[in-house]
């Protein structure tokens, strides 16, 4: 069997609600996209912004506050933004990463091994029963084992006791100040044959929300060995699409040629981190403009479903930066989108993302133009 890649983009964007906005809850939609990568806190909304009809951040700020979309470390170790209910499978599912590389001798180092920690889990998760700060939780940990402790122990510890981070407020319910809070519902941590179970229903969470995937694609989206993929595929009733390609039965798969609206992209987007070929959404001559040598992803313009350019805030309206020649249908689409995206950010940080504009002057630029002012 063959599928284009022209084909493999369209199911993306239809399963990521890219392809026109949903009227989903914003839970909903955050279950439905499997998740949303979160390590800077307007990422969500803008994400959420992309996908759905009418979005209404007060709606986001409401979950997260009562806990019905969480934030913590997840896939790819980095922080996500997930439905409350998919929190205790997720973690389960990537608990061996994280157990390996975040209670290493970083941690060990402080006279503490991995069984110190599995110890005062639920103690931990009990001291955080109400919002802590990551300050007093370091304080909790140094008096639970009565003396004074290497940093890499609470370095350690906070990263893999699975705890969420706490709301902290405006603009974004997160910011510098992290605090810690534990999960309504708690996951196994330290069980290989639960992390087994959990690693089949994530990797069919993220067929259904990504689309058509490889061995290789489950792996990146993860960061769990392929030889666990593997053995958790092995186990599943998938839809095989080409040779090497699954997927989930009956999912949807629109026409090739089905419209992509032009879009504004939050940083970090999930679709640029959700396959280890990337050219499903971006070209490899783009992404090395998009994402920098140290990680950060930029905020891109999604045109006819694929990575185009790049956008920031700026006093005036959103600048658009185009890597290539656009025509003038897909500017006139930007700007709608851009007037969109002012609106979200008035009142919340008008020059959201400005910390990383330092990347700016290295991108190349076939057209620039700022929209919405």
């Amino acid at each position: 069997m063959t599928v284009t890649a022209r084909a493999l983009n369209r199911a993306t964007l239809a399963r990521q609600l890219l392809l026109e906005r949903s009227t989903l809850p914003v839970a909903d939609a955050v279950r439905q996209i499997v998740g949303i990568q979160a390590q800077q806190p307007a990422s969500p909304y803008v994400a959420l912004w992309n996908r759905l009809s009418g979005f209404d951040p007060t709606d986001l700020d409401a979950a997260f506050a009562e806990l019905r979309v969480v934030r913590s470390t997840l896939m790819r170790m980095t922080l996500h933004a997930v439905h409350a209910d998919d929190y205790p499978t997720f973690r389960e599912a990537v608990d061996p990463g994280l157990r390996a590389s975040r209670l290493d001798s970083r941690y060990t180092i402080s006279g503490l091994s991995p069984a110190d920690a599995d110890a005062l889990t639920p103690e931990l998760l009990a001291f955080v029963a109400q919002p802590r700060t990551a300050a007093e939780c370091a304080r909790w940990l140094e008096r639970r084992f009565e003396r004074e402790l290497h940093e890499g122990a609470w370095w350690g510890v906070r990263s893999y006791a699975p705890m969420l981070r706490a709301p902290t407020g405006a603009p974004w319910q997160f910011n510098a100040k992290v605090s810690y809070v534990a999960p309504p519902a708690r996951p196994t941590v330290g069980d290989a044959g639960v992390s087994a179970e959990s690693l089949k229903v994530l990797l069919q969470r993220y067929l259904a929300g990504f689309g058509p995937a490889s061995i290789a694609d489950m792996a990146q989206f993860t960061l769990v060995p392929r030889t666990r993929v593997k053995a958790a595929v092995r186990e599943l009733e998938l839809e095989p699409v080409t040779d090497v390609l699954y997927d989930v039965p009956d999912a949807p798969r629109p026409d090739e040629r089905t419209p992509a609206p032009p879009r504004l992209m939050a940083m970090w987007d999930s679709i640029l981190f959700a396959y280890a070929d990337r050219s499903r959404v971006i070209s490899p001559e783009y992404r090395k403009h998009v994402t920098r040598v140290n990680g950060d992803t930029l905020p891109t313009l999604l045109v006819d479903g694929y990575v185009a350019g790049v956008w920031r805030a700026v006093d005036g309206g959103i600048e658009a930066t185009a890597f290539h020649p656009l025509p003038a249908k897909v500017w006139k689409g930007l700007e709608t989108e851009a007037g969109g995206l002012l609106a979200l950010l008035s009142e919340r940080e008008p020059r959201v993302y400005s910390f990383y504009e330092r990347w700016w002057s290295q991108l190349p630029h076939a057209e620039v133009r700022v929209l919405g002012g």
